[in-house]
């Protein structure tokens, strides 16, 4: 049993503040809608060598859905990735998750998985952690501002390897 690598796009893949000058500026139209997003082709390759190292699968755990894969995708070197629907426009919070929580928990069911979201908190942790039959995991929570960088790689193939799920070796 794969573990699972979910990736949110803004936030962590999409920085909100101020990028450095290694993320290239794209404009994306969805819809009647055009976003700018700014991202790192480095990202791509170094979530698909984790994802090799660790015989992990990525996942997209992001409201951009199916769109990820049109927008996102492309643009970092990354094949099209099983997407978790999301429901965006859905609210009602149960224990003080995010949304996305309860549509994460229902797609791994038992697979670890490590969670890259500029959104998770403790309310999230302890929501899963109390959910049945869910598997291990680890939330990895990416500042906004910042994005994912190293670090945020680094822990995640510390756990997977520690834990045992890593299957790459």
């Amino acid at each position: 049993m794969k573990p699972l690598l979910l990736l949110d796009v803004d936030g962590v893949l999409n920085p909100t503040g101020r990028p450095s000058p290694d993320f290239r500026r794209y404009r994306c139209t969805i819809g009647s809608t055009v976003y700018t997003v700014h991202l790192n082709q480095r990202h791509g390759t170094r979530l698909m060598e984790l994802a090799l190292e660790t015989g992990s699968e990525l996942v997209w755990a992001t409201t951009w859905e199916q769109h990820a894969n049109e927008w996102i995708a492309p643009r970092l070197g990354l094949p099209p990735l099983p997407v978790i629907e999301m429901a965006p426009g859905e609210n009602g919070s149960r224990h003080g998750e995010m949304f996305k929580t309860r549509h994460v928990a229902d797609y791994v069911g038992d697979r670890p998985f490590v969670w890259f979201d500029d959104q998770v908190y403790q309310e999230d942790e302890d929501y899963l952690r109390a959910r049945q039959g869910l598997g291990e995991f680890l939330l990895v929570h990416v500042p906004g501002r910042v994005g994912l960088t190293s670090r945020h790689l680094a822990a995640a193939r510390e756990w997977l390897t520690l834990t045992g799920f890593s299957q790459g070796q």
